[in-house]
């Protein structure tokens, strides 16, 4: 089989990106130049599915018309003043969200990483003035193969050894214990000095781990017991990808204007990615005034932090959620994915082993555990044929396009990978 070359104008950004970047990624060797929907093309004008939408972040599909004139025009109008001042638009923004998902209050922040970290401060916080833990004794309950961002607080309670080689010494104050374990969860809320449960109520990076039926609300259940916060992290699940607006709602599609039904409403809801659509950090922390006003004017901020421009497009961003019905959308194509994915597991059993996930969040697992080079190979085949997806993990691939995919533009990208895995098993006959 030969290798795939990039053509020269695509190569030339690689190499300039390889000479003067830093190589703390592994990207395909595509170069992507524009974007609308839920399609994407490279700099040849070569057209593809977009099959990893910025790991969720564009949910509501590149280039969305709305999104892009409420940018451009707040853009033109204000877009940064800091915290020093009020500005005109983050008290309607500050009540639009916290109305939208049922909540107090909210912290404004820009990345998902940033949003993580507010998190763990808020949680702190709220342990010494409310739970009266002891000073600097405080304990957060995190689970294995969880991924938080990239700061090197977050880092230091990663299983991931990429994530952590080199980069210690890391701060204390977190246990791990196994992703969907609940008997593990319950032990160590027994400790008193527990003061929070973070976890990611589906483990996307992890490969779209799947918790199983019930784990949400036993959670809140020994959460509330405990008198510990439930935190979850939605900034990946949430925005609809699940095929609900939150992977912790009550399995309503919540496609039109409705009063939030959590199956087990978390006392801190992180969120980030699709809040803004993809088209600038933006994120959140939402909870109750008791948790959220524990927090004082020199205590926590960001400068940019709930600057105009983003607020106004967050709103523009979440109001495209409903008025477009992306979570039913998602759940519907959702269900067709992965019908066509499990017939292409049955059909190919020597090349998958698994088919995974909810709504348009999914994973195919690769029958290759020894290696990584198999999934890489085929996202690159696959990269070939008019389909953008990454491996996770090694031999986990990840399907997660926008959620304003078409029907038919659900089924034409299905058969890209139908006709990929027909060329793969040719190229790699130890597959067939």
């Amino acid at each position: 089989m030969s290798t795939f070359l990039p053509s020269p104008l695509s190569q030339r950004s690689i190499d300039l990106e390889n000479q003067f970047g830093t190589h703390n990624y592994h990207p395909l060797p595509v170069v992507l130049d524009q974007g609308l929907g839920a399609k994407v093309w490279d700099v040849d004008g070569k057209e593809y599915f977009d099959f990893l939408s910025a790991y969720s972040a564009v949910n509501q599909g590149h280039s969305h018309p709305k999104i892009l004139k409420a940018l451009t025009d707040q853009a033109s109008k204000l877009t940064l003043t800091s915290r020093a001042f009020y500005n005109s638009n983050l008290g309607d923004f500050s009540k639009f969200l916290t109305e939208y998902f049922q909540f107090d209050r909210m912290l404004p922040m820009n990345s998902g990483a940033e949003a993580v970290e507010t998190a763990i401060k808020v949680c702190r916080k709220w342990a010494y003035q409310k739970k009266n833990i002891p000073e600097n004794q405080a304990i957060i309950v995190v689970c294995s193969q969880n991924f938080h961002g990239r700061t090197t607080t977050i880092v230091g309670f990663s299983t991931d050894p990429d994530s952590t080689r080199d980069f210690g010494p890391f701060t204390p104050g977190f246990q791990i214990i196994p992703y969907n374990d609940l008997p593990a969860l319950e032990e160590a809320l027994k400790n008193p000095y527990v003061a929070g449960f973070l976890f990611e109520p589906i483990q996307g990076e992890a490969g779209v781990m799947v918790p199983d039926a019930g784990f949400l609300e036993k959670v809140r259940e020994l959460c509330t017991k405990a008198g510990v916060l439930m935190m979850a992290d939605e900034v990946q699940t949430g925005i609809a990808r699940t095929g609900q607006l939150l992977a912790t709602c009550a399995g309503c599609s919540c496609s039109t204007r409705c009063e939030r039904k959590y199956a087990a409403k978390p006392d801190l809801l992180i969120l980030g990615k699709a809040l803004s659509g993809g088209i600038m950090p933006v994120s959140a922390v939402l909870a109750s005034h008791e948790i959220l006003l524990c927090i004082h004017p020199g205590e926590h901020g960001s400068t940019f932090g709930g600057n105009p421009l983003a607020c106004a497009v967050a709103t523009s961003a979440l109001n495209v959620v409903e008025d477009e019905e992306l979570a039913q959308k998602a759940k519907e194509r959702g269900v067709y994915f992965r019908q066509r994915m499990e017939k292409l597991m049955s059909d190919f059993p020597k090349l998958f082993s698994l088919v995974r996930g909810k709504g348009l969040l999914n994973a195919v697992v690769i029958r290759d555990e020894e290696s990584s080079k198999t999934a890489w190979n085929f996202c690159v085949m696959m990269m070939q044929n008019g389909v953008l997806a990454k491996p996770t993990h090694g031999n986990i691939i990840r399907f997660a396009p926008p959620l304003v995919i078409s029907e038919v533009e659900m089924a034409q990208a299905c058969d890209i990978i139908e006709k990929t895995t027909q060329e793969f098993v040719q190229a790699y006959p130890q597959f067939q």
